[in-house]
């Protein structure tokens, strides 16, 4: 898997250093990066919404099938196998909307927990290599994390590029990659945080622990706004998985560089702008009204398109209404004449002359 993951998040790397390069600040450039990979996986976010919300509306029509069989189990099944082919359900595409995210999203990670390689696309050998001469240096190897070794070389590598060297003595980088290296590490710098630090390692005073406290705060609050906006009741170990998740994702961002921290802070409000936008326009309720509208116009369709048979005798529905209208008006018309008629009568009869 750290293959695939590599591989995307080298094909992601140009997209961050072409940021970079126009910014000169990683933290920017970390913004810009994301909200492009967002509008880039966010055809996979619609379809995702669409598949969640017409499994609300499938799980809300089979509890009234269950509920209405609720004595006899195999038609109640048999009707929900009738439902699932009419409302197109397919329980195992509704995994693809969320796989390709996914890993689209580790690819965007690995790109910046790897800046060497994926970044500024140096060769593997030669990261491999400087990080085999990390380790072997005293007091040093041992204090470096051999998972984000990448971002401590360029943390380090005012200090480090004199002894990244190779068995021959000869540094790991040519000259242009030196140069490019140093350039990117003087671009760490966002809002007064050194994003090549690691939380756990800094004082009180660097403020980098309020990169651990706001990606705390970003998705819990992004979580419980989603579900309120979904109208799904928070109760029992939701509770827990709403505030086990973050605290867990707070610990690595405490105990890792600063940049990957930032980069899940950036990545959850983003997800969750995006969030409010596919519920506004993709909910339950939209989805079920533009698939019955769709509905009501194949149904149109697919009657113009019937070839209609003259029989002899027959009436058009509108030509029938027409004749019955006529024959009413007729029957009415012909019912006060005899009325007229007979009041005429009665009065011509009862008259019996005007005494003198």
């Amino acid at each position: 898997m750290d293959f695939i993951f590599n591989f995307i998040g080298s094909i992601f790397g140009y997209v961050l250093w072409f940021a970079f390069y126009l910014f000169k600040n990683y933290g920017i450039a970390i913004i810009i990066f994301t909200l492009l990979t967002r509008i880039l996986i966010f055809p996979f976010s619609i379809k995702q919404q669409k598949s969640m919300a017409s499994n609300m509306r499938f799980q809300m029509k089979q509890r009234e099938i269950m509920e209405k069989y609720k004595n006899n189990r195999q038609k109640a099944n048999e009707e929900i196998q009738k439902l699932m082919e009419k409302e197109n359900i397919k329980p195992s595409f509704g995994c693809m909307p969320m796989i390709a995210p996914m890993i689209i999203m580790f690819g965007v990670l690995y790109s910046v927990r790897n800046p060497l390689s994926n970044t500024l696309h140096i060769a593997s050998e030669k990261v491999s290599a400087a990080l085999n001469s990390i380790a072997a240096l005293p007091g040093v190897g041992t204090a470096i994390n051999s998972q984000y070794g990448e971002i401590s070389i360029i943390k380090y590598f005012g200090s480090l590029k004199n002894y990244l060297v190779d068995a021959n003595g000869n540094s790991l980088f040519n000259p242009a990659e030196t140069e490019k290296i140093d350039e990117f590490s003087k671009g760490f710098n966002f809002l007064g945080l050194d994003l090549l630090a690691t939380p756990s390692e800094c004082s009180f005073q660097s403020m980098m622990w309020l990169i651990p406290v706001l990606c705390f705060l970003t998705s819990v609050a992004s979580m419980l706004i989603i579900q309120k906006m979904n109208g799904t009741k928070i109760q029992g170990c939701m509770i827990i998985m709403i505030f086990f998740m973050p605290l867990f994702s707070t610990w690595i961002a405490y105990i890792v560089p600063g940049a990957v921290g930032f980069y899940w802070i950036v990545s959850t409000v983003i997800g969750f702008v995006q969030s409010i936008v596919l519920n506004k326009f993709y909910n339950a309720a939209v989805i079920e009204a533009k698939t019955e509208a769709q509905r009501i116009v194949l149904r149109r369709q697919q009657e113009a398109e019937v070839a209609y048979v003259e029989v002899e005798g027959y009436v058009a529905p509108s030509e029938l209404m027409k004749q019955i209208q006529s024959d009413d008006k007729r029957t009415k018309s012909v019912s006060k004449k005899q009325k007229s008629k007979k009041s005429n009568s009665n009065n011509s009869s009862s008259y019996q002359g005007r005494k003198r």
